[in-house]
């Protein structure tokens, strides 16, 4: 066969084919040149079973003009030249999208532009790029996209697609991935005329995500803004023409956490992008804090130069070229770290915490007040002054009683203690020589291999024996090291060994503490880097301020009844 040139009917398919490959891609191109609209109001009704789609904004609208033009072939207002493809502002930049879909779905567009009194709103239809009609309709400023039969010229495409049920799931994902990265956008979802789910906006994603997320609240939530000047990337002044800003969504450790790792989420500059790099350095971030084969819930934002970012790696724009990938792996693994800090502005608000919720719940029951938090703008009385603990009793020989400003915490010893001996073995772990050496018996050989791993000297002593002539340094004058080594030697990484080391040296509860040794622990446990749980993910702390317990003695009501007002 000899090689021809494909017809241009042939070659726009193929292209169509490559950017719209399903009802989500119909609806992210859509909503994306809503976005970049500027609309603050997006609606999105999905009629699976007809292969429709339409999606209304109130965004700054089209003239009849750039009407009669959009769904042409490599057609965009986001674009000018080569150049800016290495600047990309927009969601939507290749001129594909509308021209895409009018090459597999019936389009109508209607469009008023937004800030004229005299604007005129239009309709145009398209067929395969081309506009067949235009007419003058009544319409609020903004644009409605309207695709129909989809895929109708390709039942192929229609049988491999999968179930309904599953491209509604991605739809609904994708919504949640962009109303996460642009809060400030209300959104409705209808499914055949019913109102299938309603996300309202937000100052920030801490607002946003408990609307998805099941049993989540905003004060689980820990939000950091972080502004980085750019300054010595690599020490490469081209990449540096603005600010760039990191945002942190983490689910407090003590709070939230998941059995998969399905909500780690991270977005560059407007959209969530698959970055395994960025990914990884989160869940490393959170090692040892949450409990055993969980992960964390976390969204992390970043608002980069566009001179910074290659996306002209996958059609649907999900895959990226992250340029100074160290440098951002770095900054986010600080961000972290000073998010999961106890300081005034990361003691989340009191009614977040789930156990006082119930509490305050049964008593409002037969009360005549009404529970509730303030608002989200409204900031917690922990954010006004300084966290200061202090200590000034002790529960059962296992709680320490702390005071501050704003209320008192009830703190475990133990796994306060647990926390602090941790991170010091993270940073100054030791192995000394024994003044007299210990024998074990009835190892295995994976015991044997498992202590020679974290730098135990273990040698035949016998048939069955084997002696120890160093230990770590907190266990090796302990009356327990012998039991202490054979637990170490039950496999584990040396970070299980620095756990399980740390576990048997803390203060055991049951132990009397005075003032002095409780406020030796508080201020060494504030001063831990993961000071929320301890190495097990169990949390160290349960927070009583003084609005909750006003609120739940009922003093803001109470006493003006008593007088008569």
């Amino acid at each position: 066969m000899s090689i021809e040139t494909l017809p241009a009917e042939v070659i726009d398919l193929i292209a169509a084919g490559e950017v719209i490959d399903s009802l989500l891609a119909v609806v992210r191109e859509l909503v994306e040149n809503a976005l970049d609209a500027k609309a603050t109001r997006v609606s999105v009704s999905l009629y699976p079973e007809l292969w429709q789609v339409q999606v209304a904004d109130n965004g700054r609208g089209m003239s009849l003009e750039d009407l009669k033009i959009c769904a042409s072939p490599h057609s965009t207002s986001k674009i000018r030249n080569s150049k800016d493809l290495w600047h990309i502002t927009s969601l939507g930049f290749r001129g594909e999208a509308l021209h895409s879909i009018s090459q597999v779905a019936d389009l109508a567009i209607y469009s008023r532009l937004k800030g004229r009194l005299d604007a005129v709103g239009w309709k145009v239809d398209y067929q395969q790029g081309t506009a067949i009609t235009e007419e003058a309709i009544a319409i609020a400023p903004g644009t409605i996209v309207t695709a129909s039969n989809i895929f109708g010229q390709l039942p192929v495409r229609r049988r491999g697609l999968p179930a309904p049920s599953r491209q509604l799931k991605a739809v609904q994902r994708l919504i949640q991935h962009l109303a996460l990265c642009h809060p400030e956008i209300t959104w409705q979802v209808k499914q055949n005329d019913r109102v299938w789910f309603h996300l309202s906006s937000g100052n920030n994603a801490q607002q946003v995500l408990p609307q998805f997320l099941r049993k989540v609240s905003s004060s689980d939530l820990q939000y950091l803004r972080l502004i980085e000047q750019q300054t010595t990337i690599n020490h490469q002044p081209e990449y540096i023409h603005q600010p760039a800003t990191i945002e942190l969504i983490l689910g407090l450790p003590d709070r939230l956490h998941r059995y998969k790792a399905d909500w780690i989420k991270v977005a560059v500059n407007g959209r969530v992008v698959h970055c395994p790099e960025l990914e990884q350095v989160i869940i490393a971030g959170m090692a040892r804090t949450l409990p055993r084969d969980r992960y964390p819930v976390a969204f992390l934002h970043l608002h980069l130069d566009p001179s910074g970012i290659d996306w002209n790696r996958h059609p649907a724009k999900a895959e990226i070229y992250l340029h100074s990938l160290e440098y951002w792996q770095e900054r986010v693994s600080d961000a972290i770290a000073q998010a999961l800090k106890l300081n005034n502005s990361s003691v989340p608000q009191t009614f977040g915490d789930r156990r006082i919720q119930q509490v305050l719940k049964a008593a409002e029951a037969t009360g005549n007040y009404e529970f509730g938090s303030s608002s989200p703008d409204q900031k917690s009385t922990n954010e006004i002054g300084s966290l200061e603990l202090k200590a000034i009793a002790q529960v059962n020989k296992t709680y320490i009683v702390a005071e501050h400003s704003y209320g008192m915490w009830l703190i475990e010893q133990h796994i306060a203690h647990e926390r602090i001996l941790y991170e010091q073995l993270q940073d100054e772990w030791q192995i000394i020589p024994l003044d007299t050496p210990i024998v074990l018996n009835n190892l295995q050989k994976s015991q044997i291999e498992q202590l020679q791993q974290i730098g135990i000297d273990i040698e035949p002593f016998g048939e069955g024996l084997w002696t120890v002539r160093n230990a770590p340094e907190a266990l090796a004058t302990r009356e327990d090291c012998q039991d202490a080594l054979l637990e170490l030697s039950w496999g584990g990484d040396l970070q299980t060994a620095q756990v399980a080391t740390a576990c048997r040296t803390a203060i055991r509860n049951g132990t009397e503490l005075n003032l002095k040794t409780m406020q030796n622990i508080l201020d060494r446990w504030q001063n831990t880097r993961n000071p929320r749980t301890c190495p097990h993910g169990r949390p160290i702390y349960l927070s009583l301020e003084e609005t909750t317990l006003s609120r739940f003695f009922r003093r803001h009501w109470v006493i003006g009844k008593s007088h008569g007002i």
